[in-house]
Formats: structure tokens, sequence, C-alpha cells
């Protein structure tokens, strides 16, 4: 399992040592430059705080670590000291200088030390899995903001050819009016449904605009210059069953993975906890030299100390009681985190073939409704239509299409979301 870890974790620790070097946005992205998917990815691993800030606990645990293997190694201290005595048995005042040495050694513990050690381990691990685990949640959140942007600007594109063909509509209800074969209703109906278009249009252009400040945010650079980005919000089928994505989901999930590391730390720190009943066997050593005057006498000593808890006011039972609670909680969010893995896997599966099965449906529709339309104008040209049914056509046309565009983006994001339950980047 650790060795998952490492090679799951370690680029991403690279990546944002890269990122220490503070670079900003305008160096990270270029004015006008051609971001993929992947690119965007990229700059949020650099960028994005939240996965500095997990990284920064990695090592942070890893300092624990080291603090807890300290115990292995000797203690030794170096004093030194003058103190002015005026002793009351005597009007003389006395200059007294002291220096030692003292080195003291674990020697053996009861398996203390090795339990803590192994417990910052296993904490050191689960530090590394939730950094993986907000690595997955960012690459998860830019996919979501890049497919939004991708829908803004095809929903764009729909408005921008609504007011064309509007635009052409009221150029020929006006060529009618002027022949005198159709009435200023005609005329009237078209400059309303071209001015309802361009509406459309301004709001479509602010969405996109939105879903790029959106986007940008993903990637941790708020201040991105102009950038453009890669279309791929195009369908491509992904076979995969249900019992294949929970299998791999219960494999690979990082935030399983560090609750499992967390539930084993807990069952070593009632290990732990249970050595308060042991005693402690250390060994000491000294070299000290103290007088009135240079040179100072010395002297030395050496030992072995065993100590025995015979009673500590029930401290050890309640700190056993503590970690097996402890434990016990841990136990039940361990069987939680699998629960809501199960849901997100089975949520995301079955949204993914839902949007999969809309796409086709959504298509036929298109090719429908620009049939109708063609039909509406046809009959509007020779004379034999209205309006009204003109602009029904067009409406339901648009509709189609964003309809379409939704299904294209739903199905993408249903895919990211299955890839991040599943523990896939």
């Amino acid at each position: 399992m650790k060795a998952v870890i490492m090679k799951r974790v370690i680029p991403v620790i690279a990546l944002i040592l890269i990122a220490c070097s503070g670079a900003r946005a305008q160096e990270v992205i270029k004015k006008g430059e051609a971001l993929t998917l992947e690119k965007c990815i990229g700059i949020a691993l650099k960028k994005q705080p939240n996965i500095i800030a997990a990284a920064g606990a990695v090592k942070a645990n890893q300092s624990k670590v080291g603090q807890a293997r300290s115990n292995y190694y000797p203690q030794v201290d170096l004093a030194s000291g003058y103190s002015r005595e005026n002793p009351t048995t005597s009007n003389k005042t006395v200059d007294q200088y002291t220096g030692s040495v003292a080195l003291k050694q674990n020697i053996y513990d009861f398996g203390k030390t090795p339990a803590q050690v192994n417990i910052q381990k296993l904490n050191l691990d689960s530090s590394k899995s939730d950094l993986e685990n907000v690595t997955e949640q960012i690459i998860l959140n830019v996919k979501q903001a890049y497919y939004g942007v991708l829908q803004a600007k095809k929903n764009r594109d729909v408005a921008e050819e609504t007011v064309k063909q509007f635009q052409q509509h009221l150029e020929q209800a006006k060529g009618f009016y002027e022949v005198g074969t159709k009435p200023k209703f005609d005329v009237t109906r078209a400059e309303v449904d071209l001015s309802n278009s361009k509406l459309n249009l301004i709001r479509a252009e602010n969405s996109v605009r939105l879903s790029i400040v959106t986007l940008n945010n993903a990637m941790g650079v708020p201040d991105a210059p102009e950038y453009t980005i890669e279309d791929n919000l195009l369908f491509k089928g992904y076979g995969i069953t249900f019992e294949e994505a929970i299998n791999r989901a219960y494999k690979n999930r990082p935030d399983l993975t560090a609750i499992i590391l967390r539930r084993e730390a807990a069952e070593k720190s009632v290990e732990l906890a249970n050595t308060g009943y042991y005693p402690v066997l250390t060994g000491n050593a000294g070299y000290n030299r103290a007088g009135e005057n240079f040179p100072l006498g010395e002297g030395w000593n050496a030992g072995v100390t065993l100590s025995f808890p015979i009673f500590s006011g029930y401290l050890t039972k309640y700190q056993v009681e503590e970690a097996k609670a402890n434990l016990d909680v841990i136990k039940a969010n361990e069987e939680g985190v699998r629960q809501n893995i199960f849901l997100e896997v089975q949520q995301a599966h079955l949204n993914l073939k839902e949007a999969e099965e809309r796409i086709p449906a959504a298509e036929l529709v298109i090719k429908q409704a620009e049939e109708n339309l063609e039909l509406a104008n046809g009959r509007y040209a020779a004379g034999v239509g209205n309006p009204i049914e003109v602009t029904d056509a067009q409406v339901a046309l648009i509709n189609a299409k964003l309809s379409y565009i939704q299904a294209l983006y739903d199905y993408k994001v249903a895919l990211a979301n299955l890839e991040k339950a599943m523990g896939a980047k």
C-alpha cells in the first residue's frame, strides 16, 4: 500500500514544489495561448492553494515521524553554572563553579517507541492519501469548469446563429410587406423575434465570461490573461459496468485509503495506550566538574533505571478507553466512506448511461427540427404560412440544439464524476 501511495503522490509533490516558486498567472498562461484540458489540469496542480496546503500537511507529518524516532537515540545534555554563596555558618563568600555532561539512553520501553513511530508513519501515509484526494477533487473541478466554458461557447454560437436567422426572416417579412403580399404584423413579429434573440445573445455572451471566471478560479489563476481552449466536447463511448467501476473505486479511492490508514493508526494507538501499564528501562551516565577554585574537582556516574508505574490515578485506564472509543469512531467512519463511495459510483454510472442515451435522441430531434423549420420557411415563402409558424419552428430548433449541447456537457461531467468516484484521474 505504501508503494502505491508514493507512486501516486510523488508526481503531485514535484508539481507543488514548482508552484512554490511563486510564478504569476501571466507567466503560467501566455496571452492568447491555446490550452488543452491537460494543460489546465497541470496549471491547477501548480497553483491551487488547497493542494499546496495538503502538501504542507504531508511535510508536517514527515517531521512527526522523525520526532517519534528521536526516542531511539541518546539524549545528551550539557550544563554549566556559577553561583556566589554566603553560608550562615561563615562570613566568607564562596564562589561555586559547576559543569556537567549527562547522557540518557532508552534501553527498552516495552514497544512504546515503536508504536509511536508506526502511528506517525500511518498518519504520514494517510496525509499522502489526503493530498491525492484533494488532487482528484481539483482535477474534477477543472474538468467541470472546462466543459462549462465549452458549453457556454456553443450556446453562444447557437444564439449568434439565431440572430442571423431572425435577421434574415425580418428582411424577408419587410420584402413581402413592401410588395403588399404580407401584413405589417409579420414585420412587427419578426422585429420582436430579432430583439428577443439579441437579448438571448447578450445573456449567452455573459455566460461565456462567467464560465471563464469559474475555470480561472478552478485553476487557481483568477488573474489569468485571455486564452482559448481546445474543443473536446465530443461524444466518445466509455464502456464499463457498475461492478467494474465499484471494484476500481474500492481499490483506488484515496479517501478510503486514508481512513483505512487512520484506522490502523488508531489500532496502534490502543496498543500504545496499553504500554502505560509497562515499565521503562533507561540507561544514564554523567560526568561533572565542580568546586570553588580551578582546577575543579571531577566525578562521573553511570547506571540503569527501571521505572514501573504503580498507580497513576487510573490515567492509563482512561487513556486505553479513549483510544478504543476513537477506534470505534474511525471504524464507523470507514464504513460511512465505503457507503458514500458506493453511492457516488452508482449515481455517476447512472448519470453517464442516461446522458449517453440522450445524445443520439437529441441528434435526431435536431434533424427533425431542421426539417420542420425548412418546411415552415418554405410555406411562408410560398405565401401559405404565417410568422408564428416560422417562429415556433425556429424556437424548436434552438431548443433542440441547446438540448444536444446540454447532453454532451452532462455526459462529459458524468464521465469526470465517475472517474473521480473510481479514484482515476
